[in-house]
């Protein structure tokens, strides 16, 4: 977090700069007196489409399964829209009190702060940072899982499918852990922009996997059984289990939109020109219709190859044995992908406990000291080294006691969609807008806000309860 005297300072540094003949220099810091930031549509869109297709795509059959061909769709289109609304709302927040000219705000947390007040402000930090590492430790469980699954593929098809190929994902947990501890140090999102670029494109490529095998199961001509209300009471689930799974189901879905609390952020790192609020406007769409469009066909296509029995992960839950290569390319590319989409996650994480002990302390050699290495191409921090390190051992250290999948994303999806993705950017608009009490425009995003609010508890609800059954029969450090 920035001060107003920090802010203060890089402005008249600017100026000096300006004055003293060194123009090119000053043209190299924004009007807050930071780098020139430099992103474009393009490494916007490529950074919301990282933070949006990751693990949720996954399980998008599964959630279908468990609503059917009506209410399934449905939902994801609702999301989707929903998603995308709240998305353009909170894109004109980044700047306060103006959307285009105001003073900029670098975190989610101080827009709230900037339109809400400090009470709000606690509230929504408390819960973006509890729905970040709990993506976080989401990410670790699934990457493990799909590099786990590569060897599990393998071995089917050198043993065949009924051979016990179980094993163990605590040593594909330590190898994603180093390796973020690795990217970790890279100090903001700035140097990320490569990473999501390449994360972007994963994301496509096990998607298109996925979906490209659905189809072929289908082509195949093998009978699967759906309906209109997916699994049947009675025969696939009993009457509870059909409850539980269903409001699961929503909180798998929520959790596939995920990507609200990081767009602040994302939006800090565009350009001046033309104005951040327009460009990250075109840059939400663009993501949202992407990984809409590659939902949907994965979603009910999943559905159509699987039916009512579709796995909660139609890539390492082997609802597909052949072609084995294909399979683990499709693992190699989710595994790749997460790697990038835990970095996106993070980054706000890194930078609010870092300017927070940098405040408090000011005067600490150890927490300001930065050391460039390789030829000075890059900066190694001692706090950055030891503290972001420490934040990826404990993340991996508690995917390893909880790995359950689908209720764990399930969980995450329901407690951080309404507060996040719709109710702070709601009432950010309304307090920029000024809108009046019991307008039209009030009322309906108010009913809109209340309706959220009730899936997400239906959601979180079920989540808790597939936990809590997994719980009782889990084996420590297999794969769920």
């Amino acid at each position: 977090m920035v001060s107003e005297r920090q802010q203060q300072q890089g402005k008249v540094a600017a100026f000096n700069l300006a004055e003293s003949g060194f123009g090119d220099q000053a043209d190299l810091l924004d009007d807050d007196g930071r780098e020139r930031r430099t992103g474009t549509l393009v490494t916007a869109s490529a950074h919301i489409i990282t933070a949006v297709i990751g693990s949720g795509v996954l399980s998008l059959a599964w959630a279908i399964a468990q609503l059917g061909w009506v209410i399934g769709p449905v939902v994801l289109l609702a999301f989707s829209a929903i998603t995308w609304f709240c998305s353009s709302l909170l894109a004109d927040c980044y700047r306060a009190p103006d959307p285009v000219h105001g003073k900029r705000n670098y975190t989610y947390g101080q827009a709230v702060r900037a339109y809400l007040g400090v009470s709000k402000y606690r509230l929504c930090s408390l819960a973006q940072y509890i729905n970040l590492v709990g993506v976080t430790i989401g990410y670790t469980i699934t990457t493990a899982i799909s590099m786990g699954a590569i060897n599990r593929s393998n071995c089917f098809h050198s043993k065949g499918h009924s051979a016990d190929c179980e094993a163990s994902n605590t040593t594909n947990m330590i190898i994603f852990a180093g390796i973020q501890i690795l990217l970790s140090q890279l100090p903001n999102f700035h140097k990320l922009w490569w990473l999501s670029i390449v994360a972007a494109v994963m994301s496509l490529a096990y998607s298109s996997i996925g979906l490209g095998l659905s189809i072929a199961k289908i082509a195949g001509g093998v009978h699967v059984k759906t309906s209109l209300t997916g699994a049947t009471v009675g025969v696939d689930v009993t009457a509870t289990e059909k409850i539980w799974k269903t409001f699961q189901s929503l909180g798998d879905i929520a959790f596939a939109y995920s990507y609200s609390n990081v767009l602040i952020e994302i939006q800090d790192t565009l350009r001046s020109s033309p104005p951040e609020n327009v460009v990250m406007k075109k840059a939400s769409f663009i993501g949202v219709s992407t990984t809409t469009m590659f939902y949907m066909l994965c979603g009910v296509l999943g559905y159509a190859a699987f039916g009512n029995d579709a796995p909660g992960n139609f890539l390492t839950g082997f609802g597909f044995y052949d072609p084995f290569w294909l399979i683990d390319v499709g693992n190699v590319c989710i595994a790749v992908h997460l790697i990038g989409a835990y970095q996106v996650f993070c980054q706000p994480i890194y930078q609010f406990v870092e300017a927070w002990a940098r405040s408090r302390w000011p005067d600490s050699v150890f927490l300001n000291a930065e050391h460039t290495v390789a030829g000075g191409l890059f900066s190694v921090s001692p706090f950055r080294l030891v503290w972001r390190t420490a934040y990826v051992v404990v993340t991996a250290l508690v995917a390893m006691v909880f790995p359950f999948f689908n209720d764990f994303l399930g969980l995450i999806g329901a407690v951080s969609f309404w507060p996040l993705t719709v109710y702070f950017p709601i009432q950010m608009y309304m307090a920029q807008a000024k809108t009046r009490r019991f307008s039209p425009a009030w009322t309906w995003m108010n009913v809109l806000s209340y309706a959220c609010l009730f899936v997400s508890l239906l959601a979180a609800a079920g989540s808790v309860q597939g936990l809590v059954k997994d719980l009782k029969g889990y084996k420590p450090f297999k794969v769920s």
